[in-house]
């Protein structure tokens, strides 16, 4: 009973990120705000959103997203306020255009890169000779012997 307790309490852990004084009155807006927050990077837990980090900053983010809902801001400004703020960083899915085309193609040319390298590697190791064993010449069987016999 007890372990059954401890996992439902671990499962509804994030629930408990944001806190009864933070909850909108307007169910409409508290929503939007918590599909906002899901979005939004907590910049102290890194790959946790906002709206499941138990973090001061991550509260003060939540508040700051519920108080640009409230004056009004539609989603897109609302986050664009945050980014303007704390950086792109802070986006939990990074937009696809600007300089960041540059780290998401980094990835998969990389590996192409890598890939053709290893083909071109195992084509050249295959067209090698075999290197030939030609024996030792006089002199290092001579200086072997000198070797063996001390």
């Amino acid at each position: 009973m007890k372990r059954l307790i401890l996992m439902l309490a671990l499962l509804a852990a994030p629930a408990f990120a944001v806190e009864p004084d933070e909850v909108l009155a307007d169910p409409a807006l508290e929503q939007r705000a918590r599909e906002l927050s899901k979005g939004l990077r907590c910049l102290v837990c890194r790959n946790e959103s906002i709206d499941e980090s138990n973090a001061p900053l991550a509260r003060d983010l939540r508040l700051l997203v519920r108080e640009r809902l409230t004056e009004g801001d539609s989603d897109t400004e609302a986050v664009d306020f945050i980014v303007a703020r704390y950086g792109e960083f802070v986006l939990l899915k990074p937009t696809h255009g600007g300089a960041n085309w540059i780290l998401w193609g980094a990835g998969p040319l990389m590996l192409l890169l890598a890939g053709l390298s290893g083909v071109f590697y195992l084509r050249g190791r295959s067209r090698a000779a075999a290197p030939q064993d030609q024996g030792l010449s006089r002199e290092e069987a001579a200086a072997l012997e000198q070797i063996l016999k001390k």
